[in-house]
């Protein structure tokens, strides 16, 4: 089974989306290997439904989403082989929280894009209708290749 964790700051815009998204194409592909969760690194949120332009914009592209906001802990890094931030801030944050004997592997979300590579994915919150889709259309083409790069990693066929 491979572990990803999707953070971002509170844990009901860009991380659930992008957990949405994970879930969503390992089913269209059947890749049923795969466990996805996302969290937050502050607390403001925990135990709330992501935001309604959230859902909005995953709905819009057929994309499934229920969850509950989370804030990250030090067990995360012990339990998932993948972390995913969405910037530098939630990097720093993370790593406030790590264990220093865990294993893991940690990534920018955008280390995976393939058309601004590791850049940051802009926080929508303060934003319209408009940068929840721009959010959307960047995780999902960092989570595509993403996938590639687990399943060539880990040997697994698409």
């Amino acid at each position: 089974m491979i572990k990803v964790m999707f953070v971002c700051l509170g844990n009901i815009c860009r991380s659930p989306m992008a957990e949405a998204i994970l879930a969503h194409k390992v089913s269209q592909q059947n890749l049923s290997e795969f466990q996805t969760e996302s969290c937050g690194t502050a607390g403001y949120q925990i135990g709330e439904a992501p935001d309604y332009r959230t859902i909005a914009v995953a709905e819009k592209h057929g994309v499934p989403i229920n969850h509950k906001a989370q804030q990250l802990k030090p067990s995360h890094f012990d339990e998932f082989d993948y972390l995913m931030v969405m910037d530098q801030s939630n990097k720093q944050n993370a790593l406030k929280v790590a264990h220093s004997t865990s294993e893991y592997e940690l990534f920018l979300m955008r280390d995976f894009d393939t058309k601004d590579n590791g850049s940051e994915v802009a926080d929508p919150w303060y934003g319209d209708s408009s940068d929840f889709e721009m959010c959307y259309q960047t995780l999902d083409r960092c989570i595509s290749e993403f996938i590639h790069f687990l399943v060539e990693k880990h040997k697994r066929s698409v």
